[in-house]
């Protein structure tokens, strides 16, 4: 190649990176005025369920210890799961993250059933089985919170439970939802400090850089787990529930506003919660470092729980049900004083 076709290739190429970065920077200060404009309380006022009110019994399954009961309702994929003995006043509700949806906590409550324990599991809208209400990547934590408050209302004081992004949700409620619990157990949960949640992002940048401008450009969080490399060093470990390459194909779409609205100026933690909770960790999670998790139990004085060589999803990893079963043990002896 000529001097002059190497000036003008370079040229094209520093042109197209420029082009790039600065859609990055149009696309971002859009977000950032976006999300500026929310008000969350005026939010929560809105009715925002526009599904109709049908019901749509998917599945029911009866074995010798629970009735589990998968159904789609106000637009609402639900998983319930009813022990035959029932030993726990207190129902469970829990909340997924990003990508997933009520499936991911199954395995879990099977377990929880047989110990006693009612549980329900939700899918927010584009999420598992419920239908798309809104284009997701108009999805924010205000518009999902709407939802989880909803589900929390269906039953008198239960458990709050959620993973990841249902981490951040079930601490949003805390903040601005004035509805009694139980207690609150997040599971590897967004960090309550949006410095660390700076940190986690730098971290996404390291993993795959293209995945990030895919993202700005879509505001779509899915190019981060579209393959299988990635889910393995997010989500999950080997020798868990998935495999890396059965996981990935189980993800779905999300909104990349709910990972800018959990940073300031958007989002500052409740202070003073005082309902008890307990917040779980893996000490191999790529996605939330465990140093993370324990400054966030540390703000919320939550009992922390560091689970030995898990990852992100706790509830999928090989030690599920010894994870499942530290909950169960919190929640009778921390919580109910059995």
């Amino acid at each position: 190649m000529t001097r002059n076709g190497k000036r003008a290739g370079g040229f094209w190429l520093g042109a197209l990176v420029g082009a790039g970065l600065g859609w990055s920077v149009v696309q971002a200060s859009y977000i950032m005025y976006t999300l500026s404009q929310i008000d969350v309380v005026g939010s929560l006022g809105e009715r925002v369920n526009e599904a109709s009110s049908e019901r749509v019994v998917l599945n029911r399954i009866d074995t010798p210890h629970y009735r589990q009961e998968h159904v789609v309702e106000d637009g609402i994929e639900r998983m319930s799961y009813y022990p035959k003995v029932k030993r726990y006043e207190r129902p469970i509700v829990m909340q997924h993250g990003m990508w997933t949806g009520a499936w991911c906590w199954s395995a879990w409550q099977a377990l929880l059933a047989e110990w006693g324990w009612e549980s329900h599991a939700h899918s927010l809208p584009g999420h598992g089985l419920s239908p798309v209400q809104r284009p997701m990547r108009d999805c924010t934590l205000d518009y999902y919170l709407n939802f989880l408050r909803d589900e929390v209302a269906r039953y008198e004081r239960p458990i709050l439970m959620g993973h990841s992004m249902g981490g951040a949700l079930v601490q949003w409620f805390l903040k601005y939802v004035d509805q009694p619990l139980t207690s609150v157990v997040l599971v590897a949960p967004m960090s309550s400090s949006w410095t660390l949640m700076l940190g986690q992002m730098r971290r996404l940048v390291r993993l795959d850089p293209l995945a990030i401008l895919q993202m700005m450009w879509r505001w779509d969080a899915y190019p981060m787990v579209r393959r299988a490399e990635n889910v393995a060093k997010l989500l999950i470990t080997k020798g868990g529930l998935y495999t890396a390459e059965a996981l990935q194909k189980r993800l779905g779409e999300e909104s990349l506003l709910v990972m800018y609205q959990h940073l300031a100026p958007f989002w500052h933690p409740p202070k003073d919660v005082t309902v008890p909770m307990l917040l779980l960790s893996g000490d191999v999670d790529k996605s939330v470092i465990e140093y993370g998790a324990r400054q966030t139990a540390d703000f919320y004085g939550a009992d922390y729980v560091v689970v030995p060589r898990a990852g992100h999803n706790l509830m999928m990893e090989a030690s599920y049900e010894q994870t499942a079963h530290t909950i169960h043990h919190w929640l009778v002896h921390h919580v109910l004083g059995e």
